[in-house]
């Protein structure tokens, strides 16, 4: 069962199916939906003229065809783009979405989103101020909300982070960490956060045990062995992302909870 420091899904689809489909895509967050996953993490970043898309690079070329940087194209521009066909042509013609859209079919999939703020260079607080206006229109009173029904924001960026603390303070925040740093309990505090987000092969119990015993939900990326998800379960892991979410599924029924 979930711990009440994290009252949400304990697997989540990493860029919505990890690699069973076409990254921070809908025809993504509908795969993982067919699987039987709970939750899904996914990336957000802007458009030269500030529209918020699902990316993971700030560079085009791998999910996207094309040269050159993401925050160089207006949002009409990369939404003309193929986002799937990399993968394979079964999946020619899907599209990056813009945040709106997916957080519609989420909701519509009945699947619980960690959003990502990845910023590109230099746009870390203008990321974070547009990804407030969105989710302040889809929550628009986080603070009567449990806190199950609410998203989570998670980002490598503290001054995305901050942002988030000052402009809806009742939704959660993830820290999101390479390496450990020795003061994770101050920084921590200080953006009042919810949950650290931790790099798998980083984690050894008795750091999973102090920010456990700290009261904060401690989440591990990214976990595609279902031997190591087992182990750090028993070390008080609360949840995992995962490129491959079905073979977790099929080793492990607890994930499902």
């Amino acid at each position: 069962m979930a711990t009440p420091r994290w009252p949400w899904p304990r697997l989540l689809g990493h860029r919505g199916a990890g690699v069973l489909a076409p990254e921070n895509t809908l025809a993504a967050f509908e795969a993982a939906a067919r699987l039987g996953v709970k939750g899904v993490e996914f990336d957000v970043m802007l458009t030269a003229d500030r529209q918020p898309v699902l990316l993971h690079d700030v560079r085009l070329g791998r999910t996207v065809p094309g040269r050159g940087a993401v925050a160089a194209l207006d949002g009409s521009e990369l939404l003309e783009l193929d986002a799937g066909e990399w993968l394979g042509p079964q999946w020619r013609g899907e599209g990056v979405p813009l945040l709106p859209v997916a957080l519609r079919r989420l909701r519509a999939l009945g699947l619980w989103p960690n959003l990502e703020i990845k910023p590109t260079p230099g746009r870390d607080i203008a990321t974070a101020h547009v990804v407030a206006n969105v989710l302040q229109g889809f929550w628009p009173d986080p603070s009567a909300a449990p806190l199950e029904d609410l998203p989570l924001v998670s980002s490598f960026s503290v001054p995305a982070l901050q942002v988030m603390q000052q402009r809806l303070p009742a939704l959660p925040r993830g820290l999101l960490v390479d390496r450990v740093p020795r003061d994770w309990q101050e920084r921590l505090d200080t953006l009042k956060a919810t949950t650290l987000h931790v790099r798998e092969d980083r984690l050894e119990a008795k750091l999973v045990e102090a920010v456990s015993r700290e009261g904060y939900g401690i989440l591990a990326y990214t976990v595609n062995d279902p031997a190591r998800a087992e182990v750090l379960r028993h070390w008080g892991v609360d949840a995992i992302c995962s490129d491959r979410p079905d073979r977790l599924l099929q080793a492990e029924a607890a994930w499902r909870d």
